[in-house]
Protein backbone atom coordinates (compact mmCIF):
# COMPACT_ATOMS: atom_id res chain seq x y z
CA UNK A 1 0.00 0.00 0.00
CA UNK A 2 1.35 3.35 -1.24
CA UNK A 3 1.30 6.34 1.17
CA UNK A 4 1.30 9.62 -0.81
CA UNK A 5 2.81 12.17 1.50
CA UNK A 6 1.63 15.82 1.07
CA UNK A 7 4.45 18.16 0.88
CA UNK A 8 3.99 21.13 3.62
CA UNK A 9 3.51 24.12 1.59
CA UNK A 10 5.01 27.24 2.20
CA UNK A 11 3.74 29.44 4.57
CA UNK A 12 2.08 32.64 3.93
CA UNK A 13 3.25 35.70 5.10
CA UNK A 14 1.42 36.73 8.22
CA UNK A 15 0.04 40.46 7.21
CA UNK A 16 -0.82 40.46 11.13
CA UNK A 17 -4.10 42.01 10.45
CA UNK A 18 -3.71 44.40 7.76
CA UNK A 19 -4.88 44.65 3.78
CA UNK A 20 -2.09 43.45 1.32
CA UNK A 21 -1.47 46.24 -0.74
CA UNK A 22 -3.01 46.56 -4.18
CA UNK A 23 -0.95 45.15 -7.03
CA UNK A 24 -0.84 48.33 -9.67
CA UNK A 25 -0.23 47.29 -12.80
CA UNK A 26 2.35 48.91 -14.45
CA UNK A 27 1.42 51.05 -17.38
CA UNK A 28 3.76 50.53 -20.23
CA UNK A 29 5.94 53.56 -20.96
CA UNK A 30 3.97 56.40 -23.32
CA UNK A 31 4.93 56.29 -27.04
CA UNK A 32 6.86 59.84 -27.95
CA UNK A 33 9.36 60.43 -30.78
CA UNK A 34 12.85 61.40 -30.06
CA UNK A 35 13.39 65.17 -29.47
CA UNK A 36 14.32 66.71 -33.23
CA UNK A 37 18.18 68.26 -33.70
CA UNK A 38 17.70 72.13 -32.94
CA UNK A 39 17.73 74.01 -36.77
CA UNK A 40 19.37 76.94 -37.32
CA UNK A 41 18.25 79.19 -40.08
CA UNK A 42 20.76 79.88 -42.27
CA UNK A 43 20.02 82.52 -45.24
CA UNK A 44 20.83 81.79 -48.39
CA UNK A 45 24.06 83.42 -49.24
CA UNK A 46 24.34 86.30 -51.42
CA UNK A 47 24.36 86.25 -55.36
CA UNK A 48 27.33 87.21 -56.39
CA UNK A 49 28.25 91.05 -57.55
CA UNK A 50 27.73 92.00 -60.99
CA UNK A 51 30.42 92.39 -62.57
CA UNK A 52 30.11 94.95 -66.27
CA UNK A 53 32.73 94.38 -68.68
CA UNK A 54 33.10 97.88 -70.57
CA UNK A 55 35.31 97.02 -73.42
CA UNK A 56 37.46 99.86 -74.65
CA UNK A 57 36.88 101.04 -78.31
CA UNK A 58 39.78 100.22 -81.08
CA UNK A 59 42.11 102.82 -81.25
CA UNK A 60 41.71 104.89 -83.90
CA UNK A 61 44.57 105.35 -85.70
CA UNK A 62 45.01 108.87 -87.04
CA UNK A 63 47.37 109.47 -89.93
CA UNK A 64 49.02 112.55 -90.46
CA UNK A 65 49.15 113.31 -94.19
CA UNK A 66 52.06 114.94 -95.60
CA UNK A 67 51.78 117.07 -98.24
CA UNK A 68 52.89 115.78 -101.55
CA UNK A 69 54.43 117.65 -104.47
CA UNK A 70 51.91 118.03 -106.62
CA UNK A 71 53.72 116.17 -110.02
CA UNK A 72 56.75 114.07 -109.81
CA UNK A 73 60.45 114.91 -110.79
CA UNK A 74 60.39 113.44 -113.85
CA UNK A 75 57.09 114.98 -115.10
CA UNK A 76 58.71 116.73 -117.23
CA UNK A 77 56.79 116.50 -120.19
CA UNK A 78 53.39 117.93 -118.24
CA UNK A 79 54.14 121.18 -119.59
CA UNK A 80 55.78 120.95 -122.36
CA UNK A 81 56.77 124.86 -123.46
CA UNK A 82 58.36 125.07 -119.94
CA UNK A 83 60.30 121.95 -120.38
CA UNK A 84 61.81 123.69 -123.83
CA UNK A 85 62.37 126.45 -121.94
CA UNK A 86 64.63 125.08 -119.10
CA UNK A 87 66.76 122.85 -121.42
CA UNK A 88 67.45 125.76 -123.45
CA UNK A 89 68.07 128.62 -120.75
CA UNK A 90 67.47 127.39 -117.27
CA UNK A 91 68.34 130.14 -115.81
CA UNK A 92 64.98 131.69 -116.74
CA UNK A 93 63.01 129.19 -114.93
CA UNK A 94 64.84 130.03 -112.19
CA UNK A 95 64.79 133.83 -112.42
CA UNK A 96 60.70 132.90 -112.73
CA UNK A 97 60.71 130.61 -109.02
CA UNK A 98 63.24 132.69 -107.33
CA UNK A 99 61.32 136.23 -107.64
CA UNK A 100 58.26 134.60 -106.38
CA UNK A 101 59.79 132.36 -103.84
CA UNK A 102 61.39 135.29 -102.10
CA UNK A 103 58.19 136.91 -102.71
CA UNK A 104 59.55 139.85 -104.52
CA UNK A 105 62.12 140.64 -102.86
CA UNK A 106 64.47 140.46 -105.98
CA UNK A 107 63.32 140.73 -109.74
CA UNK A 108 63.39 137.83 -111.55
CA UNK A 109 65.88 139.32 -113.94
CA UNK A 110 68.50 139.49 -111.52
CA UNK A 111 68.09 136.05 -110.13
CA UNK A 112 68.42 134.89 -113.52
CA UNK A 113 71.78 137.02 -114.14
CA UNK A 114 73.10 135.62 -110.68
CA UNK A 115 72.06 132.31 -112.07
CA UNK A 116 73.72 132.40 -115.47
CA UNK A 117 76.83 134.39 -113.79
CA UNK A 118 77.54 131.14 -111.42
CA UNK A 119 76.68 128.47 -113.93
CA UNK A 120 79.97 130.45 -116.23
CA UNK A 121 81.94 130.53 -113.53
CA UNK A 122 81.85 127.37 -111.69
CA UNK A 123 79.62 124.78 -113.92
CA UNK A 124 78.04 124.14 -110.19
CA UNK A 125 74.59 126.55 -110.78
CA UNK A 126 72.79 123.51 -108.58
CA UNK A 127 75.21 125.75 -105.64
CA UNK A 128 72.26 128.74 -105.96
CA UNK A 129 69.16 126.83 -107.50
CA UNK A 130 68.84 123.91 -104.54
CA UNK A 131 68.46 126.56 -101.75
CA UNK A 132 65.37 127.86 -103.51
CA UNK A 133 64.88 124.40 -103.69
CA UNK A 134 64.45 124.33 -100.03
CA UNK A 135 63.01 127.78 -99.13
CA UNK A 136 59.94 126.23 -101.48
CA UNK A 137 59.36 122.79 -99.38
CA UNK A 138 59.38 124.84 -95.87
CA UNK A 139 56.84 126.81 -97.61
CA UNK A 140 54.84 124.62 -98.26
CA UNK A 141 56.09 121.99 -96.00
CA UNK A 142 56.86 119.32 -98.90
CA UNK A 143 59.12 116.21 -98.82
CA UNK A 144 62.54 116.10 -99.41
CA UNK A 145 62.31 113.19 -102.14
CA UNK A 146 63.67 111.30 -103.74
CA UNK A 147 66.45 112.67 -101.68
CA UNK A 148 68.01 116.01 -100.10
CA UNK A 149 67.78 119.25 -102.20
CA UNK A 150 71.40 119.58 -103.20
CA UNK A 151 71.48 116.01 -104.56
CA UNK A 152 68.13 116.82 -106.17
CA UNK A 153 69.83 119.44 -108.16
CA UNK A 154 73.37 118.28 -108.60
CA UNK A 155 71.88 115.05 -110.12
CA UNK A 156 68.64 116.89 -112.25
CA UNK A 157 69.32 120.21 -112.36
CA UNK A 158 66.56 120.32 -115.44
CA UNK A 159 64.24 118.48 -113.76
CA UNK A 160 64.27 119.63 -110.03
CA UNK A 161 63.38 123.49 -111.74
CA UNK A 162 60.84 122.29 -113.84
CA UNK A 163 59.46 120.56 -111.19
CA UNK A 164 59.51 123.50 -108.89
CA UNK A 165 58.09 125.61 -111.76
CA UNK A 166 55.12 123.14 -112.16
CA UNK A 167 54.54 123.27 -108.26
CA UNK A 168 53.83 127.07 -108.11
CA UNK A 169 51.71 126.91 -111.04
CA UNK A 170 49.29 124.56 -109.57
CA UNK A 171 49.37 126.29 -106.78
CA UNK A 172 47.69 129.18 -108.45
CA UNK A 173 50.73 131.47 -109.70
CA UNK A 174 51.19 132.80 -113.25
CA UNK A 175 54.42 132.30 -113.64
CA UNK A 176 54.89 135.14 -116.24
CA UNK A 177 53.15 137.94 -114.49
CA UNK A 178 55.99 137.11 -111.37
CA UNK A 179 54.98 138.13 -107.92
CA UNK A 180 53.61 141.94 -108.00
CA UNK A 181 51.92 140.69 -111.41
CA UNK A 182 50.16 138.14 -109.01
CA UNK A 183 50.04 140.00 -106.27
CA UNK A 184 47.70 143.03 -108.40
CA UNK A 185 45.72 139.73 -109.81
CA UNK A 186 44.57 138.76 -106.40
CA UNK A 187 43.80 142.19 -105.44
CA UNK A 188 41.94 142.67 -108.35
CA UNK A 189 39.51 139.96 -107.14
CA UNK A 190 38.27 141.50 -103.99
CA UNK A 191 35.72 143.85 -104.02
CA UNK A 192 36.13 146.31 -101.22
CA UNK A 193 32.42 148.78 -100.88
CA UNK A 194 32.19 151.56 -98.58
CA UNK A 195 29.89 151.91 -96.38
CA UNK A 196 26.75 154.21 -96.54
CA UNK A 197 26.63 157.33 -94.72
CA UNK A 198 23.05 158.21 -93.54
CA UNK A 199 22.22 161.29 -94.26
CA UNK A 200 21.03 164.52 -92.05
CA UNK A 201 17.59 164.45 -90.22
CA UNK A 202 15.16 164.99 -92.65
CA UNK A 203 11.85 166.72 -92.07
Amino acid sequence: MVTITKSPQPAEPSTHGQTPPPNYAQAPPPDYDPPLPPTYFQPPPPPPPTVIVVQAPPPVEIRATVPAWSTGLYDCFDDVPNCIITSLVPCVTFGQIAEIVDKGSAPCEACAASYAVIALLTGLPCLKSCVYRSKLRREYNLPAEPCNDCMVHCCCELCALCQEYRELQNRGFNMYLGWQGNAETHNQGVTTMAPSVNGGMNR
